[in-house]
């Protein structure tokens, strides 16, 4: 039987100029689905991108290569990934003046 678990990885957390959510360790995980939910927002956050970022120790890290839309407020976007190290975030650069309340979810499979 295959494990899972979803972690919610940011709740409510302002995302504004340069973010980056807490490291997840995912050495574990074979696959991952990563959903990002804009609880609120300001400006034009959805003209941005976030994308997923591995680390092989949760200091030192490299884009992974994948995008994940910014979702207007209320919205909810996802992204699949496999093949990935040993922890997982997700990084954004967002337009000046914008900014989001980020719910981020990295839900894991075995």
């Amino acid at each position: 039987m295959r494990e899972s678990i979803s972690a919610v990885v940011a709740r409510n957390d302002l995302w504004e100029g340069v973010a980056t959510s807490e490291p997840y360790e995912v050495a574990w995980a074979s696959e991952a689905v990563i959903f990002l939910r804009n609880l609120g927002s300001t400006g034009t956050p959805e003209l941005a991108r976030a994308w997923v970022q591995i680390s092989p120790d949760g200091l030192n890290w490299v884009d992974e290569g994948t995008l994940l839309e910014i979702p207007r407020e209320g919205g909810l976007k996802s992204a699949r990934i496999r093949g990935f190290g040993a922890f997982m975030r997700v990084m954004t650069v967002l337009p000046q003046g914008s900014s989001f309340k980020a719910l981020l979810t990295f839900s894991l499979k075995e």
